[in-house]
């Protein structure tokens, strides 16, 4: 066997242990995942009126971006797939606020009775 690292399918050579995270990332996306859960455990048990809603979004993004950023490795990830993963939350939003706005302005339509 040769003393080569070994090559990926594209691209210049690999080395296996080159992009791998410490069990101190590891051990500190599970306490961040542990403290976010508890947070949304407490969330779910306050009254924040309409408030409800976007703080359990907001912890939620948290712990993905979390889960996303260390587990998946997309902090060692190539360029384009940061992008795609980019443009995915890009599209994720711009669905949510159109189903927004169409919710939040049925009430200006007039209503007919038959």
């Amino acid at each position: 066997m040769s003393e080569h690292p070994r090559r990926g399918a594209h691209g210049p050579p690999q080395d296996p242990t080159a992009h791998s995270s410490g069990i101190g990332a590891y051990l500190g996306v599970f306490t961040a995942l542990m403290v976010l859960t508890g947070l949304t455990v407490w969330a779910a048990f306050q009254h924040l009126g309409v408030w409800n809603t976007p703080v359990a979004l907001t912890i939620a993004v948290g712990k993905a971006l979390a889960v996303a950023w260390i587990f998946m490795h997309l902090r060692y990830s190539p360029k384009l797939t940061l992008f795609v993963v980019s443009a995915s939350v890009l599209w994720l939003a711009f669905l949510i606020l159109i189903t927004v706005s169409d919710y939040a302005t049925r009430s200006w339509l007039p209503i007919y009775a038959p």
